[in-house]
């Protein structure tokens, strides 16, 4: 139900910056039509910052909101799913991640029984999150989501793509 602008907004950038830096540049984003906010954890404090403009700004709901678990196992993706809830200050995620999963260790981990997988689908159930991705970086990403697809019915891949990488036989 919602249309989201093609370019995003990377939240990697807010990793290291003040308040005041990061409401600058995320009151920036309606004036170009961005809608969609991508985040994780691993991105300092980015999740701080745009729960925070969120909070002063109440208007959550005018964006698509991503964020993503780095943790594999269930109750470590459970878990960072609640912190990312509270760090964003908002009761529903619109796309959580499973995030660089590229070694193949991971992945069976992440996918299997007990995995974050398991907490991704339980956290939609409970109405947290609405949507589940997955995300992955290097040569081999393409073939490794392609497994992932078949394990589970991902609603977004999130991987590289330009001319280079499409040139690379591996790719």
């Amino acid at each position: 139900g919602h249309e989201s602008s093609a370019v995003i907004f990377g939240a990697a950038a807010l990793a290291r910056v003040d308040q005041a830096t990061a409401d600058r540049a995320l009151d920036l984003l309606p004036e170009y039509g961005v809608n969609h906010i991508d985040t994780a954890p691993r991105y300092g404090d980015s999740e701080l910052r745009i729960g925070s403009w969120f909070e002063r700004r109440r208007n959550r709901a005018q964006y698509f909101l991503a964020s993503k678990t780095g943790d594999r196992d269930k109750a470590g993706a459970y878990a960072s799913i609640r912190r990312s809830l509270d760090r964003l200050k908002t009761d529903r995620i619109d796309l959580i991640q499973l995030h660089a999963l590229i070694h193949p260790d991971e992945w069976e981990q992440a996918l299997g029984p007990g995995g974050a997988l398991e907490a991704c689908i339980e956290a939609r159930a409970e109405g947290l999150v609405r949507f589940i991705g997955v995300t992955g970086h290097g040569w081999t990403i393409a073939a490794m989501h392609r497994r992932a697809l078949e394990r589970f019915d991902f609603d977004s891949i999130l991987l590289p793509w330009n001319w280079f990488a499409a040139q690379h036989a591996t790719y």
